[in-house]
């Protein structure tokens, strides 16, 4: 019964901070939304900031599950690379609650939100860093500092996919696995 009403609490505040956004969601309105006293959910949080932490996590560990779906062995570095960033910055532009997230981020600058915002992107270079850590081991790369480079893929693919459509035309899946490619496995020079 606790599990099914915890899970209630859940649902319902990730619908509202979806809906809301992190500072105008109340425990008033998770609990009306879960049908639940604002005592149950004190039972199980102490705040709206550890029931806003957990519901985080959860998102960490559903992205990590893509990430690890779309990784196949049999494939060189550079695929699996692409692969998972794609998958990643995908899952941020098609979860509501990631984008009501980033929208606060940048509008609002609410502190949990931009502290949230940063807890993700170093979930996502903590990961791609252990599959550079993987490429290097393999041979397929050369040695390099995994963290560095696994925080300039993101930020190309962050570049690639968000920055460049706000006035360009947007660049399709298959062109920015192109430039990937390009800048990162074939370098610049002739």
């Amino acid at each position: 019964m606790d599990i099914d009403r915890k899970q209630l609490i859940i649902d319902a505040a990730t619908k509202s901070f979806s809906a809301f956004g992190y500072k105008a969601t109340t425990m008033d309105q998770v609990a009306r939304l879960a049908n639940v006293g604002k005592g149950t959910i004190y039972t199980f949080y102490r705040n709206k900031e550890e029931l806003f932490h957990e519901i985080i996590s959860s998102l960490i560990q559903e992205m990590k599950a893509a990430a690890e779906e779309v990784i196949d062995d049999h494939e060189p570095f550079f695929i699996n690379a692409d692969r998972v960033l794609y998958t990643l910055l995908e899952f941020r532009t098609e979860h509501q609650l990631m984008i009501k997230l980033l929208q606060e981020e940048k509008e609002i600058g609410t502190p949990a939100v931009a502290e949230v915002v940063q807890k993700l992107e170093d979930a996502i270079v903590n990961y791609m860093k252990g599959i550079i850590n993987s490429g290097i081991e393999s041979g397929e790369i050369k040695e390099c500092d995994p963290e560095l480079t696994a925080f300039v893929i993101l930020k190309l693919y962050v570049a690639l996919i968000f920055d460049w459509e706000k006035t360009r035309k947007p660049l399709e899946k298959e062109e920015i696995s192109q430039f990937f490619q390009h800048y990162l496995m074939n370098g610049l020079s002739k």
